[in-house]
Formats: structure tokens, sequence, C-alpha cells
């Protein structure tokens, strides 16, 4: 048998040597394109993530599904479609399973059966095995590709317009507390990420996530992320301690990649005692379904606060709402920029500075409308003068900002 060694780019050459000698000694029948493929698909499972390369290697697929070893769905320009990639069965879905969460140090077997991950790109996989997942594993992989989209791409592909950009650009520089919006699949993360693109390098920045996915670019960045617990049940670390540590490190902006449990109440006290500028995430269909879903996650993890006293929190402590939203037929946008403006009675009063309006579907079945200024001027807009960020007044008269129907 033939011997490889060396480093792992030295050992790939290697590694298709043999494979290539074999197919010659074993007298295959193969051509020269076939021997090829061979060649990728041992270098893809022995290296790689075997039958996922093809897939991972296509930067147009947002998200791979996968159902079974004969079923693998992607997703691409936000349609669904069937691929003809196979696993040779469960064992072989399962051992490619194994690799994507052992090399982030998790695991997923009949203890533990359910597990977020990321791959090295930092695309959010999650996977399901038996008993969990009656037909066989399955597993999910959410997609940042290798060009994160950018605010030019926002402009281009109309999810927002310049004066969305611009807006948005003041409130993250004048040190508002932000949140966004949105359903499963409306590019929260992908936003995340832009907002926190305008904050200054010369700002530290700690960012508190279940399974790392931001991809900041600023110099002066602590990433942190929560840990399950062992085959003990012990050594789990969650949001909440995170975030709760983070304080203590002297963070000028906090990003937390997602509020769903305890952490929420911690989060709109840690914005309402200095730590302004903090960005985070809600999984919500509205702006005002996300301040429900704040009282119910705060009065699930076990604080005895009437609704009233959240509500004030959420008030005091958010300055703006974001929410971003995948139309019919898969187009992703902006579709409101709100301001938190606070509390009448015992309601939250938020006003919408921006806003998408739907118009129709067209006849490739998809949405499309018009953003528009509402008019309205946010009550904030000295504060950020303040910090230096001047706005031009015209930006929130009344108006049609852009159209992406022609």
């Amino acid at each position: 048998m033939t011997r490889v060694s060396g480093d792992d780019e030295s050992v790939r050459e290697q590694v298709k040597a043999v494979v290539t000698d074999l197919a010659e000694q074993e007298n295959a029948l193969l051509n020269f394109a076939e021997r090829q493929r061979l060649v990728a698909e041992v270098l893809d499972e022995t290296f790689g993530l075997g039958p996922l390369e093809m897939l991972l290697s296509d930067a147009t697929i947002s998200d791979i599904l996968v159902n079974g070893p004969k079923q693998v769905y992607i997703e691409r320009t936000g349609r669904l479609e069937l691929t003809d990639i196979r696993f040779r069965d469960n064992a072989h879905l399962m051992h490619v399973i194994d690799k994507i969460v052992t090399a982030v140090g998790r695991r997923c077997d009949e203890v533990s059966p359910m597990v977020d991950a990321r791959l090295a790109d930092g695309s959010r996989v999650n996977a399901v095995i038996p008993p969990l997942s009656i037909d066989g594993p399955c597993l999910s992989v959410r997609r940042f590709g290798r060009d994160p989209i950018t605010w030019d791409d926002y402009v281009s592909l109309k999810s927002c317009t310049p004066e969305m950009r611009e807006f948005l650009q003041a409130c993250v520089l004048g040190r508002l507390n932000i949140v966004i919006v949105g359903g499963t699949g409306s590019g929260k993360t992908t936003l995340l990420n832009n907002l926190s693109s305008f904050i200054p390098e010369t700002e530290r920045i700690v960012t508190i996530e279940d399974a790392a996915e931001l991809q900041l670019r600023q110099p002066h960045v602590v990433r942190l992320e929560s840990r399950p617990p062992n085959i003990e049940g012990k050594g789990r670390i969650s949001i909440r301690e995170l975030l709760i540590n983070s304080l203590r490190m002297r963070p000028d902006r906090i990003v937390v990649g997602e509020c769903r449990g305890a952490e929420t109440l911690d989060m709109l006290q840690a914005m309402n005692t200095g730590h302004d500028g903090s960005l985070t995430t809600i999984h919500a269909n509205s702006t005002r379904d996300a301040v429900q879903r704040v009282e119910t996650m705060v009065m699930m993890a076990g604080f005895e606060l009437p609704v009233k006293a959240i509500r004030q929190q959420f008030a005091l402590a958010i300055n703006v709402m974001v929410q971003a939203q995948r139309l019919t037929g898969g187009p992703r946008k902006i579709v409101t920029v709100t301001e938190v403006q606070g509390m009448e009675g015992e309601i939250i009063t938020m006003q919408d500075i921006f806003r998408f309006e739907q118009l129709g579907v067209d006849a490739t079945g998809q949405a499309f409308g018009q953003f528009v200024a509402t008019g309205i001027r946010p009550t904030f807009v000295d504060r950020l003068r303040s910090a230096g960020c001047e706005l031009d007044m015209g930006l929130f008269e009344r108006q049609v900002l852009m159209s992406d129907h022609s």
C-alpha cells in the first residue's frame, strides 16, 4: 500500500496520484473525465464534506436542505430545486454530519440528536438525527457567500434605497440601539452584518452568538459563542451568561446575533445602562409582533415583571427597529424602518420613517412595489446631529424613493 505524508496540500496531491494509479492498475474502463470525477469524489470524501462539496462551491446557492441520503434540495435566487446529489446511505450522511459538528467541538448522537453548528466560511448548519427525525438524518445549511452582500448590493438589488442606507448609517454612528426584526430566511443576519459595518474601527466590539456567523471586518472584535452541555449534561454556557460577562469586558458595542430567551431582558437593561449603540435581532413577523415576542420571552424566562414594566424597558432601550422580509417569489427587502418613540399609557408608540409598499405580484411570481418616505421626522434627529451625523431634512419628506417595477 502506498503511504502518504506531509502537509494538507501535499497529502491531497499524493492521494490524487494514488487514486489515479489505482484506476490505471485495475485497468478501469474510465475515460479522462470519469477519472477526474473519481479523483474529485475521493478528495471530497477525504478532505471535505463529500457530496456537499459540489454544492458548497456554487456561490449562487443560498440554502442546502438534505432530507435524506437520496433527497437533496437547494435554494437558488429564492426558489427551491431538487438536485441529483446523493449520499450512499444514512451512514454516509451521518458521517458528513459528524465531520461538521466535531470541527466546532459539538456532537450529534442519541444523547444530543439535534445540533446547531457552522462551517469554516460561517455558513449556519442544523442537523437532526433519529429518533427525532423519523426517516433518517437531515441537514440544513444556510449559506454565507464568499462575497458577502454589501450596502451597494442592497441598493442595486432594490432591497433598500440610498436614503435608507444613509439614515441607518447615521443611526449606527449616532449610537442608537437598533433591533432587526424578521422571519426565517428574511436576511436578518446579513442585515446585522451590514449595519455592524458602520461601527467605527476605533471601537471595541463584542459579538455574542449561538453559532458564530457574523463576519465583522473591524480590527477590534471579540467573538463569543455559546456552548451546549457535554455528554453528562454539564458545562453549558448560555447566551445570557455570555452577555452578562461581556459587560465586564469594556465593550464599546455589544452585538447579539439573536435574542430568543432570558438574555432579552439583560440586553434591554444593558442598552438602558450606558451600552448604547448595541445591535441585535428578534425573530418576529412585524415590529409590533416583536414587542409581543419580547414580552413573552421575558415572562417565560421566569422574570416576574408586569407587562407595562417590560414595555417601559423596551421603549427606553430601543430607538430604531428595522424589519427585513422575504416577499412572494423570493426577493428580500427592508420593508420598514421604524422609530420607537416611547409610551402612551400602556402602549409603545412607534412611527415608520421609511416603508416598502407592495403593489402586486408580476408575471414571474415576484412581489413588486415601491419604497416611500412617510413624512415622519424622527424625534432623535438632534441627538444624531450632536453626534456629528448631519442629515438632509429633505430625506424625510413624504415621497416615493424607489420603485422596483418597470
